[in-house]
């Protein structure tokens, strides 16, 4: 038996174990993969929804594990599909697969260290977050009728729950607790002391769950740990022949952001602070630098860079690489010198700013970009808003480009299966392959293939453009409001409405919600996965929200009818990264809108139009307002990466449709 043979016979039998159906787009990946991990090619593979591609590459990777000597990874952009897989997906694999493979198979989950409890840090190994959040708490609770803060309850509710956890792992707590609660008790990359300082490193989650991956068949993590081990060399992952990269369309995204760096004078006098109080070492002038940076970073316009640091910034940024030096050699630990968290956590404070302001510095160089920005707040009125151009900035440093890096780091070498609902568009991959480091002069070989999606769009999905509607602008028209409420009374609600700002999403529901019977849900009003069920379960309520919405909702049949965006989903203009990549394409003779802009803008759409049909049984209506897509050149572009469904710009037969499809 080949292995394309042995994987769909593995398909087979876990479809018929939990009582599925045989899917041919399914299938049809599974082969695909197979042949790419015998072959050694790159993969890239679309597979619509309702196709089941996490099976699609499970059973591939599980097979191809066998035999192999080191892990295969699975890389997920989120913590929430990463916990999903892990947790539902391959549990429910391994028990339809028993027996039908040639030994257990080991599935291992792997994320980055500040997800893990520190128990160093719990026993009081470093300096509270915050002075005072921690306190003196006593072993056995205090006499009753005492009061604490709530930060103080939950840190003590991490120290019951540290006693039972196998894991340490933060997902795994029950309700769970604020971001601030969570810092007392965990610590990052740079902040841990190492296996060899520790003294807890026996007991250290973190080790542990690394230990587990170095011995697993699987490993499931995410893009950001990817793209440490990508960027930075650094050995976060065990070693890997074989990587499958799911939500890919997001790599690109996830890996610049989590490879940018960022500065402020708050942080440089942080930094000093720290080091002052930790390592008693003289400050002063790293305290100067800062003051200088503060100065250069008032006033300032925020966005992009084009023209380089201005002479004030570059001489602060020098003086915080000088002095940082200088402060680091100082506090430099002796070679059996006992463990010190403070120590420790001050040093990486230094040795992070210094390495960012050497970045900062060398941005022509390593072709990257620097931007500024400042804090939004919300207002009333005006909604969210950027502060005060008085306020200091915060400078970053991103690269303008994660194709080279990529390529180096993650596609030389090794054999790489990308996937995604929206990776081609208009059949085409090059543009997200372009983007990952497979295009281009020296670009390794790799295939595309688009396996389709188990639904009948046309006959399941109208896709309606209101033609009618005038351009949109930044903030919502009474126009484009008057047709939310018309096409949601026409379907008696059941619908999600997706906007690409919050405060155009918060607006709509206010104003609304009086002219309207069906409920309306708004996001930030409670958290994601309630508001999604409580969407799901009242068949005639409405969800409104931005961004997230966009890739995160699952609602299958009559709850979900009706899909609107309120307009294209193009980066903002004053996103500097974006701004960037557009100005060097067009420099290199390309169309930087086509290839930045718009492609970011067909990606989303797709994803967004996608929340719509989720099994063989949905129909209804996606409603994009915003008239572009019927009039502009760019859109028959963006139409060509949404499902086939029947398209119209008459609005009479849309509202006679969302009558018929009212429950």
């Amino acid at each position: 038996m080949d292995k394309q043979e042995q994987a769909l016979g593995l398909l087979q039998a876990a479809v018929e174990s939990m009582g599925g159906q045989v899917r041919p787009g399914q299938q049809e990946m599974v082969k695909h993969v197979v042949e790419a991990l015998d072959e050694e090619r790159h993969l890239l593979v679309q597979a619509g929804t309702g196709t089941g591609k996490s099976m699609g590459y499970l059973i591939p990777a599980l097979a191809y594990a066998q035999t192999s000597p080191k892990p295969v990874i699975v890389s997920t952009a989120t913590l929430a599909l990463q916990s999903q897989i892990v947790g539902r997906d391959v549990p429910r694999l391994l028990e339809s697969l028993k027996g039908k493979l040639s030994r257990p198979m080991d599935v291992s989950l792997l994320k980055g260290r500040s997800n893990y409890l520190c128990q160093y840090k719990l026993g009081g190994g470093y300096p509270d977050e915050d002075e005072g959040a921690l306190f003196s708490m006593d072993e056995k609770p205090p006499a009753s009728g005492t009061v604490y803060s709530p930060l103080a309850n939950e840190v003590m509710k991490l120290r019951e729950w540290a006693e039972h956890t196998e894991t340490g792992d933060r997902d795994e707590l029950v309700p769970g607790v604020s971001d601030k609660a969570w810092r007392q008790v965990s610590v990052s990359a740079m902040e841990c002391l190492g296996s060899q300082k520790c003294p807890m490193a026996d007991e250290c989650f973190s080790e542990m769950a690394r230990a587990r991956a170095s011995e697993a068949d699987v490993v499931i993590t995410n893009h950001a740990l990817l793209a440490v081990s990508a960027f930075e060399g650094l050995n976060v992952l065990p070693d890997f022949d074989v990587a499958i990269i799911d939500e890919a369309h997001e790599l690109q995204d996830r890996v610049t952001s989590s490879v940018a760096g960022a500065l402020s004078a708050r942080m440089v006098l942080t930094a000093a602070g720290g080091a002052k109080r930790h390592c008693a070492v003289n400050v002063d002038e790293l305290t100067k630098a800062a003051h200088r940076l503060e100065k250069s970073l008032t006033g300032i316009p925020t966005g992009l860079m084009d023209k380089g640091l201005p002479e004030e910034m570059g001489i602060a940024l020098n003086d915080i690489v000088e002095q940082s030096r200088l402060v680091l050699a100082l506090t430099k630990p002796e070679a059996n010198a006992p463990a010190d968290g403070g120590r420790q956590t001050a040093r990486s404070q230094l040795q992070a700013i210094m390495d960012d302001a050497i970045r900062m510095l060398e941005t022509e160089e390593r072709r990257e970009v620097l931007y500024t920005t400042r804090p939004r707040e919300f207002v009333d009125g005006r909604g969210y808003v950027e502060s005060d151009p008085g306020t200091p900035a915060t400078l970053n440093v991103a690269p303008l480009s994660v194709a080279g890096k990529l390529r180096e780091g993650l596609f030389d070498g090794r054999t790489v299966v990308l996937t995604s609902a929206t990776l081609a568009i208009g059949a085409q991959f090059d543009s997200v392959a372009g983007s990952l480091g497979l295009m281009g002069a020296g670009a390794p070989s790799w295939e595309g293939v688009d396996v389709g999606s188990p639904f009948d769009y046309p006959k399941q999905g109208i896709l309606y453009v209101a033609k009618h509607l005038p351009k949109p602008g930044r903030q919502l028209s009474a126009e484009t409001l008057d047709e939310i409420e018309e096409l949601i009374t026409a379907s008696g609600g059941g619908a999600l409405v997706l906007f690409t700002s919050k405060r155009s999403a918060e607006e709509a529901a206010e104003i609304l919600r009086p002219r309207l019977d069906a409920e309306i849900l708004c996001q930030g009003e409670g958290s994601m996965k309630s508001l999604v069920e409580q969407f799901a379960a009242d068949r005639d309520s409405c969800l409104f929200g931005t961004m997230t919405l966009w890739q995160g909702v699952d609602v299958p049949g009559d709850s979900c009818r009706l899909v609107i965006i309120d307009k294209i989903p193009f980066p903002r203009p004053d996103d500097p990264i974006s701004k960037a990549r557009t100005e060097d394409i067009a420099r290199h003779g390309g169309n930087g809108f086509m290839q930045v802009s718009a492609t970011h803008a067909a990606i989303r759409l797709a994803q967004g139009a996608g929340r719509l049909i989720r099994s063989v049984n949905d129909k209804g209506v996606v409603a994009v307002l915003d008239s572009r897509m019927a009039t502009a050149r760019y859109g028959t572009f963006l139409k060509g990466s949404l499902p086939p469904m029947w398209p119209t710009v008459d609005k009479k037969t849309i509202l006679g449709v969302l009558k018929r499809l009212k429950p």
